[in-house]
């Protein structure tokens, strides 16, 4: 029987040393979430401090588990003691996506933040966005110099955040990027997992299968461009992390159902079919329609993907469920 992969970055004997970093340095990860947890956990193994904030008392005492120093943010019940720790750290991921009617959480108190980290630590800062700014470009590839036209307005609030972090770094004379990532997969959330669970499909999920592309990314190669980026940072600048394949969901989906029955015969067999039939019969128009270019993220960041397809993700996360304990 397969066993659920763990919280770890390191999947693949290429994956970098990064000799550059300080054990001096500290980060912060406001919102330890999926991609929170994989960074944190490189970071903590290379003798950095890693902190962060969560949004609940629950989350908060499992990262405590983990061994990590975590806050509550709840962006219904702000404290400001949060925004206080942060001037501590040298490092600074944000990781929280906008809320409906409210936009970037964190900038409801931009002058308290401003204030607070104007005489700290604080060098470097990513903001983590998505692609989703982009729109639909009716399937042409875009780069980050495409215009971007968001047609949600979480979409739109993502562009209002980028805005706002690449502009707060600028007042503050520090290093801001913005990351614009692809559909984010990887150990515990992939399609492999999800066909393993046997769970329904969410609408969204659904709506998706109707698109004919859709530009994702493993976690590990997120870990990579952060890390490439704190070695290299850049000033105002923005980058697509997305891997070399937008490959349609369905296509995904079917490669991952026969990934799981060659592994593990009899589970999530036929899972996928009855969901993609309903979608097809629904025949809702595909939107946000594009192929999104990596290849600033390449030339600048100097990233070589560990996994450039979704096929050679997949295998590394069911290698890792196969693999002994």
């Amino acid at each position: 029987m397969f066993r659920p992969a763990t919280v770890r970055c390191n999947l693949s004997p290429e994956a970098k040393e990064f000799p550059g970093f300080s054990t001096g340095d500290q980060v912060f990860i406001l919102g330890m979430g999926f991609v929170g947890k994989f960074f944190a956990a490189e970071l903590n193994n290379k003798g950095w401090t890693v902190s962060g904030s969560c949004t609940s008392v629950g989350k908060k005492k499992k990262l405590e588990e983990l061994g990590y120093q975590a806050h509550v943010f709840d962006a219904n019940d702000p404290r400001n003691e949060v925004l206080e720790v942060m001037k501590n750290y040298t490092h600074l991921v944000i990781s929280i996506p906008p809320l409906k009617g409210l936009g970037d959480p964190i900038f409801c108190h931009k002058g308290l933040l401003e204030s607070l980290l104007k005489d700290g630590r604080l060098q470097w800062l990513v903001y983590l966005s998505s692609t989703s700014v982009y729109g639909d470009s009716g399937g042409a590839w875009v780069d980050e110099d495409y215009p971007v036209k968001p047609e949600s307005e979480l979409a739109r609030a993502r562009l209002a955040a980028e805005e706002e972090w690449l502009g707060f770094g600028q007042n503050l004379g520090i290093a801001a990027q913005v990351f614009r990532l692809g559909g984010i997969y990887g150990p515990g959330r992939s399609a492999v997992d999800t066909i393993l669970k046997q769970g329904p499909m969410s609408k969204g999920q659904k709506a998706r299968l109707l698109k004919a592309y859709t530009s994702r990314v493993h976690v590990a190669d997120i870990c990579q461009a952060l890390h490439a980026s704190i070695l290299n940072p850049s000033a105002g600048k923005t980058y697509n992390i997305v891997d070399d394949d937008p490959a349609p969901r369905e296509e995904v989906f079917e490669f991952a159902q026969k990934l799981v029955e060659e592994k593990f015969p009899g589970c999530g067999k036929q899972y996928i079919y009855p969901e993609r039939a309903e979608s097809l019969f629904l025949k809702k128009p595909s939107r946000a329609e594009k192929r999104v270019s990596n290849a600033r993220m390449k030339k600048e960041l100097g990233v070589n993907l560990l996994y450039p397809t979704y096929r050679s993700g997949l295998q590394g996360i069911m290698e890792l469920m196969a693999s002994p304990s």
